[in-house]
């Protein structure tokens, strides 16, 4: 294991190598950002990589606005400048070292974009002496403590590398709840006024969420950026993940600290968010309660809840349960049903039915044993986790086979797709959150069941919707 891990290169020159001076410094340059927060949740950014003491405030404004915020990934993209080689080289091992300690490496998600695209690969050796993917851990960490990530060199940063990972990284996510980084400076060596000129170019684009405009000038060198793809590659795979908006939080140059405007370097920081928390995310969430027509009453819900929490709090104590109080006829009917555990805003466990097999609450009973200790994507729950779990419910109308993929709501309706033995299923949800259109609902689907993007195209795959009554504790 030592050997894998990536010790730092730039501790002590960069950035302070003394821990406690290091989260001093970062806790300033939070101090010197204004509070403004932003309505929607932040995908992702663009953040300077150059010395802390030039860039760091910079880098402040992005950092500051995740502050206790907790994800399943952080994906950090950054230009290679010491060693020239093809295509993008992911660090799929171990972990990245700072004086803050140690950020381990989410080996399941980096090999999974490597196996999403031939151009990604793994050559830990071009890792080693780059600076532009650690400068941005030690505020990583002091903003969300505790986190696992994967880091993706860009050895090319053409139209057609930025789209391959982009694609891969969207395709490798899946349901992750994930932040990308695009570490990235902007005009290097210009008179002061140049490059506020050449910087305002780029700064348009980041403002207005047009990874298209940016890389076309980019690549006209219109403007320049040592990390424009990784910044492109963070635009676009944040806008395919659900992010519809985005914010220039801060720009500045290297003259503006050191009062030298004669040659200088330029710094920006952006963010890229949903609207997930807006009204128009509620109003969804309530067209996929209407749009289900379970006939469930709040009393019914409710009830459901409750058996959820008995079940599993009987099943930590090691106890048996009693025949629920308060069943009416309608949660004595077959119905599919999924139950879903957070822990912190972060999946803790999914398992469901879905289509009719027992009486409602019977599945409600089976399936919260099931999410909570038998999914095979996380350990059995303990009782110390309990108090921090959250339940959501999602009673399922019965499947429809389409022909017709226009028939498709997002908003309203679930997908199943099957296709030679395998089928994956998406929560109308999850659509919804990421704020996806129906050509990515499908092809997320298809990779829900191991199927390639394009599957929902055959003539042998069949496609079925439904709609959903979801519920929760959180609500």
């Amino acid at each position: 294991m030592e050997s894998s891990i990536r010790k730092s290169s730039i501790a002590g020159s960069w950035y302070p190598n003394s821990p406690k001076v290091l989260q001093a410094n970062i806790a300033d340059f939070f101090r010197q950002v204004p509070d403004d927060p932003i309505e929607g949740r932040v995908m992702g950014m663009v953040a300077p990589h150059a010395g802390y003491a030039y860039s760091g405030q910079v880098a402040a404004y992005a950092y500051k606005l995740i502050q206790g915020q907790v994800f399943d990934a952080v994906i950090v993209i950054g230009p290679s400048h010491r060693i020239p080689f093809q295509g993008v080289s992911v660090y799929n091992r171990g972990g990245y070292e700072t004086p803050l300690g140690t950020v381990a490496v989410d080996s399941g998600l980096a090999d999974g974009i490597m196996a999403e695209s031939g151009i990604v690969s793994a050559n830990p050796n071009v890792h080693m002496q780059e600076h532009s993917i650690e400068i941005q851990l030690p505020f990583l960490q002091a903003a969300l403590g505790d986190f696992s990530f994967v880091p993706l060199l860009m050895g090319n940063q053409d139209r057609r590398t930025c789209e391959g990972l982009a694609e891969a990284i969207i395709s490798a996510v899946g349901e992750k709840k994930v932040l990308l980084v695009g570490s990235s400076d902007l005009s290097h060596f210009h008179s002061y006024d140049e490059a506020v000129k050449l910087d305002s170019l780029a700064l348009a684009y980041l403002d207005k969420f047009d990874p298209d405009g940016f890389l076309k000038d980019l690549e006209k060198q219109k403007f320049e950026a040592c990390g424009g793809g990784p910044a492109a590659v963070a635009m676009m795979a944040a806008k395919r993940l659900g992010a519809g908006r985005s914010k220039l939080l801060k720009y500045a140059n290297s003259g503006d600290v050191t009062g030298d405007h004669s040659s200088v370097v330029g710094y920006a920081a952006a963010v890229f968010y949903s609207d997930r928390e807006s009204g128009e995310y509620a109003d969804s969430r309530n067209r996929l309660r209407e749009g289900a027509g379970t006939g469930l009453t709040e009393g019914d819900r409710q009830t459901l809840l409750n058996i959820v929490r008995a079940t599993i709090e009987a099943k930590l104590k090691g106890i048996g349960t009693s025949e629920p109080a308060g069943l009416t006829e309608i949660l004595k009917k077959e119905r599919g049903a999924f139950v879903t555990l957070k822990k912190h805003g972060r999946l803790r466990g999914c398992i469901g039915y879905i289509e009719a097999r027992k009486p409602l609450y019977k599945t409600i009973e089976e399936m919260a044993v099931a999410a909570a200790f038998n999914d095979p994507r996380f350990p059995p729950l303990r009782q110390e986790e309990w108090k921090d779990v959250t339940i959501e419910i999602s009673v399922l109308s019965p499947l429809k086979e389409i022909r017709d993929v226009k028939e498709i709501e997002v908003g309203r309706h679930g997908l199943y797709i099957m296709k030679g033995g395998r089928g994956g299923l998406l929560l109308p949800q999850v659509a919804t959150e990421y704020n996806w259109d129906n050509m990515t609902y499908l092809k997320e689907t298809c990779h829900k069941a191991g199927l390639p993007s394009h599957a929902w195209k055959d003539e042998d795959t069949k496609i079925f919707i439904f709609s959903a009554d979801i519920f929760g504790s959180h609500e």
